[in-house]
């Protein structure tokens, strides 16, 4: 019988398996261990490499230093010289028109805006009563030379006894020369002739009142006919009724003033302004100066025009001076009207193509400095300039945060309120210093 024979491997007891179980385990933690603090280290280092790169580029990107001052350059522009003041729009002729008698209105034969010519009918006044005047007086003008006819033949008559008995006096004086005639005789004769012409002379000076109450009586009668006229109104100019004071119906007193029925202007097309200039400006202006009107009715247009006067006259209100300039304006398309607030604006200089600075440059003085209690130390005042001279602080040295200025004087010329010309002293580019920007009380201005 034949053996057979089996190779088997050992068993290991169940105690081996739990060890080697337990081994595996510590292993496979040790290396999970190792991964997480190499992630860890990872994770480390690219926020070390986050954090380096962003300090870099902070430190390539910071802004600069904060600058010191406000700066303006030196350029080449315009300056004009403007000097502005408010008026009111009338027409160039504006003419009132009144009644010269008393009455009432029968017809009115204008309008508002009505065109009139010269020599138009506006209205009329009650005719009646001057025409009754005419007649009343004509009748007794004519009475009154009936009167002077009698007074003259009168007169005539009277002449006629006084030559004849001033021939029968002087006959009985030669007689009387030659003693025949008594001195009874001639003194009668001389009484007679006395008489005559004492009786002459009454009719010459009844003449001459009769005379005298007929020129006074043709003044009356021609001064009704003239009122009589007067009850006719017409346009005495070519214009525009621009006011109508006066109704049919209504009554007309001129006795005391002569009262203002229309008020016409001869042509729109041409107006004038009459502005209130200040006493500060008005130096500045002469005639025929360019100027420009604007009102708000139009906004956006501009009525172009010439100072056509400026008046010696002064105005004073609430201790406010102001003179009157007259500025005459082209009014084509009569879109000013008459009583409108017109803003002017008068070109008194003109400075082209000229180096100028802005006005707050001269306006400009450094911050004193601060002493120990904080408060500013106080500075000596500059010494007054000459006139056409000014001040600037000019940068010689511009890095931000380490600017320095220095004080200049410079020649200057006119100026707009904004910017001023400069003739003298800066070259083009020049940056000049307005305002300062760092210090404390200066702060949140800009």
């Amino acid at each position: 019988m034949a053996q057979s024979t089996e190779t088997s491997e050992p068993v290991a007891p169940a105690g081996g398996a739990a060890d080697a179980a337990e081994e595996l385990r510590r292993a496979l933690s040790v290396e999970e261990g190792g991964r997480r603090w190499l992630r860890r280290a990872g994770i480390a280092g690219a926020i070390v490499l986050l954090i380096a790169a962003g300090l870099v580029w902070r430190m390539k990107h910071r802004p600069a230093a904060a600058a010191k001052y406000m700066t303006a350059e030196a350029q080449a522009g315009d300056v004009i010289e403007k000097v502005q003041a408010t008026g009111a729009v009338q027409p160039v002729l504006q003419v009132n028109v009144g009644a010269q008698v008393n009455g009432r209105v029968t017809e009115v034969d204008v309008d508002f805006n009505s065109i009139v010519h010269k020599g138009d009918p506006l209205a009329v006044i009650d005719p009646s009563i001057y025409n009754n005047q005419v007649s009343a007086q004509a009748a007794s003008l004519l009475g009154q030379r009936a009167q002077l006819e009698q007074a003259r033949a009168q007169m005539e008559t009277t002449r006629a006894q006084m030559d004849t008995s001033r021939v029968v006096y002087e006959r009985t004086q030669k007689l009387f020369a030659q003693n025949l005639a008594s001195k009874a005789d001639l003194d009668t004769a001389k009484g007679q002739y006395d008489a005559a012409r004492a009786t002459f002379d009454a009719a010459g000076a009844a003449v001459s009142s009769q005379q005298a109450a007929i020129q006074s009586q043709s003044a009356q009668l021609n001064q009704t006919k003239t009122n009589l006229g007067y009850t006719k109104i017409f346009s005495p100019v070519d214009g525009v009724v621009v006011t109508r004071g006066i109704d049919p119906g209504a009554t007309v007193v001129a006795s005391f003033q002569a009262p203002v029925l229309f008020v016409i202007a001869q042509d729109l097309r041409r107006m004038r302004v009459l502005a209130d200039i200040d006493e500060a400006d008005v130096g500045k202006l002469q005639e025929k100066m360019p100027a420009e009107a604007v009102v708000d009715a139009f906004p956006g247009d501009v009525f172009h025009g010439i100072v056509q006067q400026v008046r010696f006259s002064p105005t004073t209100n609430s201790g406010v001076v102001t003179y009157s300039a007259v500025i005459e304006v082209d009014n084509p398309e009569q879109k000013l009207r008459p009583g409108m607030t017109a803003t002017v604006t008068i070109r008194t200089h003109e400075a082209k193509g000229v180096m100028r600075i802005p006005n707050a440059a001269l306006r400009y003085r450094p911050t004193p400095p601060e002493g120990p209690d904080g408060k500013p130390i106080p500075q000596p005042p500059e010494p007054p300039l000459p006139k056409g001279q000014g001040r600037v602080y000019v940068l010689t040295d511009d890095k931000p945060g380490e600017e320095k200025a220095e004080q200049r004087t410079i020649q200057v010329g006119i100026t707009d309120g904004i910017e001023t010309e400069v003739k003298g002293g800066l070259t083009p580019g020049a940056k000049i210093v307005t305002d300062e920007l760092d210090h404390p009380k200066k702060k949140g201005l800009f």
